[in-house]
């Protein structure tokens, strides 16, 4: 699944542990320095505020994009990234044990560490950097030159190095003609030609993705059958876009694919920890962020005239109206004219405290008296207005699946793409909602909300 293979692929994995490995390695390494191999505490101690540092510098780090390895950054842009995270970490650490102070084995000892992890992990990152340019990628040819075709090769040529695990080669094709320019200046080659023949026999091709419609009439099984015994990998294009992009194809999706997939679904241990989580991060929000919430409250009074709280329809599981609360961020009547219309991302009905609390996803927080109502849920697609679901519904297919789920206040969708202005960007959003029903579990939900918490800090693809 792409939240696996993707969002928690194997080199973000061995990226995250060796970096926690050399943090709390750095604190070892500066309390040998600093006391000359004397231990001024018991290990145990020693080892939980090690390890309460390593927490604090990954979450820091990940906020930075530091994991984002589908994200094009340069060297330079990665290390001055780390020094970013280091320093903000030594910041709030120095805060924290200056309010703290016995929480601190020994004044000073972090900022020692600190500056070893700095060093370490600079040395680390350009060291994987190296190691994943060595890495060759694998060889792809798309048999087809349909739609499906165009938006797998499309996806692919996207791909940056270093790690982008395949290189599209070019495209194939099972009907006899010449070889013309494809997609991106791509070659395409008949499946009958020789040159075709040569690049099988030479085994250049690691990876076939058959992307062919309409199969039971076109599909070359002579051909696919010696792709196997060559040793070529033969995968389905609808499996490989979903895995890839992390989204469902909605023009390739057949209501088979729905019918038998593993999601789709209630009931069992990840309903049942999910609907605890909900509870209890619900509660606990609300109850951490009063202070901030009243703050909010008195800018947007402060700011323009209206209620403080925006009380609207919205569509719930099964179709199920029910009202959400937000923090107001537009004029107040805004759509007294126009009726209800999408938000777009410059949007001028949005104030000057509205836009500010927009950027941090500040406007949401009333929505978690929604969760503990049982209205919503933390992680979900988002719930629309009643006005624009029976529009959507008419105009998208399988639009309704997406109602089987408790909307959530953050989702794959809100957290993946941006504004929902039209259509065309429904049909995107859709895309992704429907992927995450297919494929949701609780280890998915905490990606999401751990990649919101990264958009609130940094301000990007806020909606």
């Amino acid at each position: 699944m792409y939240h696996i293979k993707n969002s928690l692929s194997l080199r973000k994995i061995l990226l995250f542990q060796i970096d926690s490995l050399l943090i709390l390695a750095s604190s070892y390494i500066a309390m040998a320095i600093k006391f000359h191999g004397y231990v001024p505490a018991p290990w145990a101690t020693f080892l939980e505020e090690a390890i309460a540092v390593t927490i604090l510098c990954q979450v820091i780090f990940f906020i930075n994009k530091l994991y984002d390895t589908d994200t094009e950054l340069g060297l330079n842009d990665i290390l001055w990234r780390i020094v970013i995270a280091i320093t903000i970490s030594s910041a709030v650490l120095a805060g924290i044990y200056l309010l703290f102070p016995e929480l601190s084995l020994s004044r000073g000892l972090f900022l020692y560490s600190m500056l070893i992890s700095l060093v370490l992990i600079c040395f680390w990152r350009v060291f994987f950097r190296w190691c994943m340019g060595l890495i060759p990628q694998k060889s792809i040819f798309i048999l087809g030159d349909g739609q499906l075709a165009r938006s797998i090769a499309q996806e692919l040529l996207e791909l940056k190095r270093p790690y982008a695990n395949y290189h599209l080669q070019g495209i194939l094709k099972n009907q006899p003609q010449q070889a013309q320019k494809g997609i991106g200046g791509l070659q395409v080659c008949d499946i009958n030609s020789e040159q075709t023949r040569e690049l099988i026999a030479e085994k250049k091709i690691d990876k076939l993705i058959v992307a062919i419609s309409q199969r039971r009439e076109n599909l070359p099984l002579d051909f696919l059958l010696n792709c196997k015994a060559q040793g070529i990998e033969v995968v389905d294009s609808v499996r490989f876009y979903e895995q890839l992009t992390g989204k469902l194809l909605l023009s390739e999706l057949r209501p088979s694919k729905l019918i038998f997939s593993s999601g789709f679904r209630e009931g069992g241990l990840y309903q049942l920890e999910k609907q605890v989580f909900d509870f209890v991060f619900a509660a606990c929000i609300l109850l951490i962020a009063s202070p901030l919430m009243l703050l909010v409250a008195v800018l947007i009074k402060l700011d323009s005239p209206g209620p403080v709280l925006l009380r609207q329809e919205r569509v719930g599981q099964n179709g199920k109206i029910f009202t959400l609360y937000k923090f107001r961020s537009m004029y107040f009547d805004a759509e007294e004219k126009t009726g209800p219309v999408w938000a777009s991302e410059n949007d001028p009905r949005v104030t000057r405290i509205g836009r500010i609390i927009r950027t941090l996803r500040l406007d949401e927080l009333p929505q978690m008296i929604n969760v503990l109502k049982g209205e919503m849920s933390i992680v979900g697609p988002r719930p629309e207005r009643p006005f624009f679901t029976e529009k959507l519904q008419k105009d998208l297919p399988y639009y309704k699946q997406r109602l089987v789920v408790k909307p959530g206040i953050t989702g794959w969708a809100a957290v993946k793409y941006k504004y929902t202005s039209s259509i065309e960007s429904a049909r995107e959003k859709l895309q992704y909602d429907l992927y995450y029903i297919k494929n949701r579990s609780f280890l998915l939900d905490m990606v999401i909300l751990l990649k919101t918490i990264q958009v609130m800090i940094t301000g990007e693809g806020s909606q």
